[in-house]
């Protein structure tokens, strides 16, 4: 399996505008240096972060590529699902893994496995203190540990005991709106050892509403001494590059710009050199389609995800949302594949797909 994904970013990255030679995480003197040699990651996304899904961020110039969300509790009581979420691809130089919990003792000892697992392959360990998901909240996990600092100082203590990665620590602006606590737990996080803080300025009980306040992000960056990685509604190249070029942060973690779009990352870089950055063609985008639709799977990640790339990647092509309805039926890669093969044809010859007399439906 792992060969098979390997071998079809090799041989299928190229058309897509990406590069089948994945860089590992930089090396320097401290994280600060690793970031600035290229400051653009992928944020873990629950439901989307799988090993296809990186990959294809690796293949687009992302300087690092996280875990979905690790529970914890999951690794403590041996769930083999959950480990499914920490491994890498073969072909992954290494990866972020980020973990959620409460409880210290299980922090260690997930750190402690998740370490000797991957050896090599992992490059950080993130806490997420962000989540703001009820199910999550109501357990004292994600950002309700933003009420307590000294119980988060404890997690991070926990994880560092346990590995000599770096331990890393994610937070929302706050807990509820208009009371703004990301600076000062900073300090706290910064105290108990963490090397990083990424910040996304929304406050938690705004879930995803309303606008991620920059403000906050560099507000952090003034109340820490270690590197600020700055989250939330970076969209494209041109938000990357000005929220890294006015806020001060280290780097900044793209979530859902990434939708359709792992040419982000280069792009972004590119831009933050001062050169014009293309646009990928009508071919590359279908291609970057069907290579993800064919590292699911080989991956034997759950085919029904397509449906949710083909809307992003079919998102401003003409007749967008016939090809979404007509995605939703497909049940194979080989559907999906065949699908964007369709719809090439149907744009380069001019067709319009929903007319009564066309025959390739």
């Amino acid at each position: 399996m792992s060969a098979d994904v390997a071998e079809i970013l090799k041989q299928e990255a190229t058309s897509a505008g990406l590069t089948s030679h994945l860089a590992p995480f930089a090396q320097g003197v401290n994280l600060r240096e690793r970031l600035a040699r290229n400051p653009v990651l992928m944020a873990p996304m629950a439901g989307v972060s799988d090993g296809a899904y990186r990959l294809l961020a690796r293949a687009g110039g992302a300087a690092l590529a996280y875990s979905e969300m690790v529970s914890v509790a999951g690794i403590h009581f041996g769930g083999e699902k959950t480990w499914e979420l920490v491994y890498p691809l073969v072909p992954e130089p290494d990866i972020a893994v980020q973990v959620f919990g409460s409880k210290p003792e299980q922090f260690r000892e997930a750190t402690a496995q998740i370490t000797e697992r991957l050896g090599s392959k992992l490059a950080l360990i993130d806490i997420n203190m962000a989540c703001p998901v009820p199910k999550v909240v109501k357990k004292g996990e994600g950002s309700a540990l933003l009420d307590s600092p000294k119980q988060a100082a404890e997690l991070v203590r926990a994880c560092l005991s346990e590995t000599n990665v770096p331990v890393t620590v994610k937070i929302r602006r706050g807990r509820l709106q208009g009371e703004e606590q990301a600076p000062e737990f900073a300090r706290a996080m910064e105290a108990a050892g963490a090397a990083a803080i990424t910040v996304h300025g929304r406050f938690a009980s705004q879930l995803y509403r309303g606008t991620a306040d920059w403000g906050c992000v560099s507000r952090v960056v003034d109340a820490v001494s270690i590197p600020v990685i700055g989250s939330g509604d970076l969209m494209s190249a041109q938000d990357v590059a000005c929220a890294l070029t006015e806020t001060g942060v280290s780097a900044v973690m793209v979530a859902r710009g990434t939708y359709g779009n792992p040419w982000i990352f280069s792009q972004s870089t590119t831009l933050l050199e001062g050169k014009a950055i293309p646009q990928p063609t009508l071919f590359q985008r279908l291609s970057a389609f069907k290579l993800h639709v064919r590292l699911l799977d080989a991956a034997h990640i759950h085919i029904a995800r397509a449906r949710s790339l083909s809307a992003w990647y079919f998102r401003g092509m003409p007749h967008a949302a016939y090809w979404r309805g007509r995605s939703v039926r497909c049940e194979s890669a080989s559907d999906f594949i065949h699908l964007a093969d369709e719809l090439f044809f149907c744009v380069t010859h001019e067709i319009n797909p929903e007319h009564e007399k066309y025959a390739g439906r």
